[in-house]
């Protein structure tokens, strides 16, 4: 069961790392379950994605790019700070979440940014219950975290190609070398 705190004070997700607050498309889990909620039931597809985007490169404008195609809402799940860490190591993140959370609620294809301490989006997937959960193609169909709740709300899971030759691994080891 997913236990939402409505009582949100609209403050959003908090602030960037120069005290302003964060852009008005990065919202809470409770924010975005509140203004995305009304549309799904008339019909908009919402369509989710997440990853960690530490390094913004053009293997993920081109995954962000095709989900938004479709549906008429894309929602972006990123990975808390402290979940890069752990999934990643502990040189990672470069780029800290509210400012990874404020460039990717930038761009045109994206209408919505939600933060998750987890490390899985399970809990984000279980509430939205999004129309398609959208994966890059080198993820396997059974380790798609919230595959079965979108398929047993009646969405379904896309797997979109991967650009080969990007990665953030690939581009802080060039940094690195």
């Amino acid at each position: 069961m997913v236990e939402l705190d409505f009582a949100s004070n609209g403050a959003g997700a908090g602030r960037n790392g120069h005290g302003d607050p964060l852009h008005p498309a990065v919202l809470t889990l409770e924010q975005l379950i509140l203004r995305f909620a009304p549309g799904k039931r008339n019909g908009k597809r919402i369509v989710f994605t997440n990853g960690c985007f530490d390094l913004l490169h053009p293997g993920h404008i081109k995954l962000l790019q095709a989900a938004r195609a479709l549906g008429e809402v894309l929602v972006v799940g990123i990975n808390s700070d402290d979940s890069v860490t752990t999934l990643k190591g502990p040189t990672r993140p470069v780029i800290l979440e509210n400012e990874r959370a404020e460039i990717l609620a930038s761009l045109e294809c994206v209408d919505a940014v939600v933060i998750f301490p987890e490390l899985t989006p399970q809990k984000t997937v279980a509430a939205l219950l999004p129309d398609i959960l959208v994966k890059g193609g080198d993820w396997p169909g059974n380790q798609i975290v919230g595959r079965e709740e979108v398929e047993a709300a009646g969405g379904k899971v896309v797997l979109v190609d991967v650009v080969q030759g990007h990665s953030t691994t690939e581009i802080l080891r060039k940094i690195r070398a």
